[in-house]
């Protein structure tokens, strides 16, 4: 009964750890705002940086605030973050693809 889950040493992560996923999560929001609001790029290239910038941010969430990584044993974290990647693909996959689709079926003409 002395050890117990929550007194892993790596249980929490560091100021730094945190202030840095924050940086990190702060660019990475504004990135993409700034591409939308400036209107510089086409559509497309627009598009590409909204979505790669939001996978990237869900990478610096899961790593930096959620303490996922790919350690041998944490072997369920991976398997989380396995997991995670597979859904995201299936989200914004189906997503773009649905407004794709959506669009062509609402032009007119």
């Amino acid at each position: 009964m002395s050890h117990s889950a929550s007194s892993s040493p790596n249980a929490h992560g560091s100021v730094k750890s945190y202030v840095t996923g924050l940086v990190l999560s702060l660019i990475l929001t504004i990135i993409p705002f700034a591409v939308v609001m400036s209107g510089a790029l086409s559509t497309l290239a627009t598009v590409l940086v909204v979505v790669v910038t939001a996978v990237l941010q869900i990478l610096v969430q899961l790593v930096m605030f959620m303490h996922m990584s790919t350690k041998a044993d944490e072997g369920w974290n991976l398997m989380s973050f396995v997991f995670t990647l597979t859904i995201l693909v299936l989200v914004v996959g189906g997503s773009l693809w649905i407004m794709q689709h959506l669009h062509l079926n609402m032009m007119i003409g």
